[in-house]
């Protein structure tokens, strides 16, 4: 019930933008702590605001395919860090989720990271800070310890009761828990202060300009962008709204990117679902390459795209998609005058890639489904969705 009551004050704006303390219930203060704290990782150099910075809507402040941790701020993760804003609606994952918009069929969806593997904020909190190659805590008693010497330690035990440390796991479970607060209660993970937000809310200064209105356009159009069919803006589960995404998963064929240390080796492949522990093969093939469909809150200022980090332009992610298919050659690697597409999926696992369109599988050499000037305008929408606070 008081999650239900803090979501419905989201919704409603009852939250300011800053998220002072007064605002927050005392987990939530603590979770602000830990969010920000330093010294509970293995370097001492690196808090879940390093790669999830506010100033870059919660996301990763560089251009790098993927953030460096460990010991020694060394160790390069696998995959891109995606934003922890407008997370709040997630449902946990299932692999046949019904979909939002009513019309599509149940697929796999929901779930926190871009294979989906943790049901809820709390869950996914854990993965960073025990990870060798984030935050890289050897226990979680590494990480209570630590909570228990920090200056904040007395403000823990306020929230979560004078013994909260006599059970190191309860401890732990009450620190994953203080960050879930923290994200859900603090109005700066989900301010919803776009120009788009005040578009549709019928406010002053939400006017769409031409280029803005065709972008919307074409973003919806299902024989151009049909970004509508995975990046569902309507009314959604939970009753979210307007969130940019319909929690689905998606294999499009992004090509390997090379930048992830991991991707040297010719026989690594990251499978997105059917790469977790719970979907092993060859019984979950059907999933191989799926990821997360990200909210597109704040798209425009990503500096590096999709799982694997390999683009580094928002004009280039829509070309891609517009092109894939087309021009399949801007994007793959040729050896000896044949296009090696889909290089970052192994032949027997592509059945799983998405044939939606613009990804439809036209003819190398059409005619792409948008135009130069359905590109432009597409990318000037998009710029509309980012929050008045981001850089």
């Amino acid at each position: 019930m008081k999650r239900f009551l803090i979501l419905l004050m989201i919704t409603l704006g009852g939250l300011r933008a800053g998220g002072t303390n007064e605002t927050l219930s005392p987990a939530a203060r603590v979770g602000k702590e830990i969010f920000f704290d330093k010294s509970l990782s293995a370097s001492g150099k690196m808090s879940c605001a390093t790669c999830h910075d506010p100033k870059h809507a919660y996301g990763p402040p560089n251009a790098r395919a993927v953030q460096l941790g460990g010991l020694s701020l060394t160790d390069a993760g696998t995959r891109a860090v995606p934003s922890l804003r407008y997370q709040e609606y997630t449902p946990p994952f299932a692999d046949l989720l019904d979909n939002p918009d009513g019309i599509s069929t149940p697929g796999p969806g929901g779930g926190l990271t871009q294979d989906g593997r943790a049901p809820t904020l709390a869950n996914q909190a854990q993965i960073p800070l025990l990870a060798a190659n984030e935050m890289a805590n050897r226990s979680r008693a590494d990480v209570v310890a630590k909570i228990k010497a920090a200056a904040y330690a007395a403000q823990f035990q306020k929230a979560f009761g004078e013994g909260v440390f006599r059970d190191t796991n309860a401890a732990f479970r009450k620190a994953l828990e203080s960050l879930q607060a923290f994200q859900l209660e603090d109005s700066s993970f989900h301010p919803y202060s776009s120009k788009y937000d005040l578009y549709a809310s019928n406010k002053i200064g939400g006017d769409l300009t031409p280029a803005e209105r065709r972008g919307f356009a074409v973003y919806n159009d299902p024989k151009k962008g049909n970004c509508f069919a995975c990046h569902y803006n309507g009314a959604g589960l939970n009753g979210s709204v307007r969130l940019f995404t319909d929690y689905t998963y998606a294999a499009i064929g992004v090509p390997r990117n090379k930048e992830i240390p991991a991707n040297r080796n010719s026989r690594y492949f990251d499978l997105g679902i059917c790469g977790r522990p719970d979907h092993p093969l060859p019984a979950s093939r059907q999933y191989c390459g799926m990821f997360k469909t990200p909210s597109l809150r704040n798209v425009a200022t990503r500096r590096a795209f999709f799982h694997n980090g390999k683009f580094k332009s928002l004009r280039d992610v829509i070309r891609f998609y517009n092109t894939r298919d087309t021009n399949p050659e801007l994007w793959y690697p040729v050896v000896k005058g044949v296009v090696q597409k889909f290089d970052d999926l192994p032949v027997q696992y592509r059945a799983s890639i998405d044939s939606q369109a613009p990804l439809d599988g036209k003819v190398r050499g059409g005619r792409p489904a948008m135009s130069d000037q359905d590109v432009e305008d597409l990318e000037t929408f998009l710029k509309t969705l980012t929050d008045a606070d981001v850089e």
